[in-house]
């Protein structure tokens, strides 16, 4: 297992060891997954969340996966939650409410997309990793 998906990995254990005193538990809001480009349905969540990605298929030269996060509302281009040209698993955190919906562009890759808003308790034990040169 490489260094990023062992980061990954340890993120989501941390979250799911979250403090047993909470009030609330994180939540699943809305779970998409597919195997070819599209857009998602519109989905409405609260700070903060996470997506929760996993990518899986056959390694070859013409296989890629690209998420990209836009405004619901005004269509504004958010960022990239994800590009991967290989099968793996991860999870980004996002600090803003609002409504929101994801373009997949997926080239013979599966891919699976879960939006799970978290508490504040859960969010303070997400630690991201450092970006490395090479993911920008």
């Amino acid at each position: 297992m490489n260094g990023r998906k062992i980061t990954f990995l340890f993120g989501v254990a941390l979250l799911a060891l979250g403090p047993a005193s909470s009030a609330q538990a994180e939540e699943l809001v809305r779970q998409f997954s597919g195997e070819r480009s599209t857009n998602t349905v519109e989905f409405d969540v609260e700070a903060p969340w996470i997506v929760d990605w996993r990518v899986s298929g056959e390694i070859s030269r013409d296989v890629a996966v690209d998420v990209v996060l836009f405004n619901a509302k005004t269509g504004a281009y958010e960022g990239r939650v994800l590009h991967t040209k290989s099968p793996g698993n991860g999870v980004r955190m996002f600090e803003e409410s609002g409504r929101y919906y994801f373009r997949i562009d997926a080239t013979l890759m599966n891919w699976s997309l879960k939006v799970i808003q978290l508490t504040e308790d859960e969010a303070k034990l997400y630690t991201p990793r450092p970006k490395h040169v090479l993911d920008q």
